[in-house]
């Protein structure tokens, strides 16, 4: 049977939160093992499902997907040392060439993601074109009932004022065009996570966002 998040792992987040230094975590770095190892089981199970509908998440290896807990704070003000969250790229990240998904744990804040978070300019503008010349395909995509199910709407974060340059202003995509990433997200409440059919019900919902990846990889061939 799938691996299912822990309590302990929010339990441990909500802890750190509150108690966000060096000295606590040392003391208690074993509750940060412990949610560690549980999150890693649960992604290998995760990656495993999700690798039956896209078949090139199998190489991914769930340690690895895995964000550092530790924050860099050379080039911040905030000085808090640790994440209060657990994020894992399979395949996503910011700058990223390629669409793919992303999991985000945080207590009353879980979510899911997929697409591609703030491309490089170059494939910025390959994605803008490819969307301006084939709107018809990309909008069989986002409107397909099994996509808005989950994701009635692109995310519109840092979304442009005016069309971009190069692109006429009528264009009839060109609300598409004036965004700056191209994801969409799915809010998760702690009980799905920690729910004994995640990984299934997950991987349900992963697998709307594979067209949508499928399109703005194409457009980068």
């Amino acid at each position: 049977m799938p691996v299912s998040i822990s309590h302990h792992v929010f339990d441990f987040l909500e802890k750190l939160t509150m108690h966000n230094n060096r000295e606590w975590f040392t003391e208690n770095k074993h509750l940060y093992t412990e949610a560690l190892e549980n999150i890693i089981a649960f992604l290998e199970d995760l990656i495993t499902e999700m690798s039956a509908f896209d078949p090139e998440l199998a190489k991914i290896d769930a340690k690895k997907s895995l964000f550092r807990i530790y924050r860099d704070t050379r080039f911040s003000k905030d000085k808090i040392p640790y994440k209060t969250n657990f994020g894992a790229s399979l395949g996503m990240g910011k700058g990223s060439q390629k669409g793919g998904y992303y999991l985000h744990l945080e207590p009353g804040k879980s979510f899911i993601a997929g697409g591609i978070y703030m491309p490089e300019a170059s494939v910025l503008r390959e994605l803008r074109k490819e969307i301006s010349l084939y709107g018809k395909d990309f909008l069989s995509v986002i409107n397909n009932k099994d996509f808005r199910k989950y994701f009635p709407e692109l995310d519109q974060d840092d979304k442009l004022k005016k069309i971009p340059q190069g692109f006429e202003k009528d264009d009839p995509m060109a609300e598409y065009l004036k965004l700056k990433s191209f994801i969409v997200v799915y809010d998760l409440k702690d009980n799905e996570i920690t729910d004994k059919n995640a990984v299934r019900n997950l991987t349900e919902i992963f697998s709307a966002m594979k067209p949508f990846n499928d399109f703005l990889n194409a457009s980068l061939l």
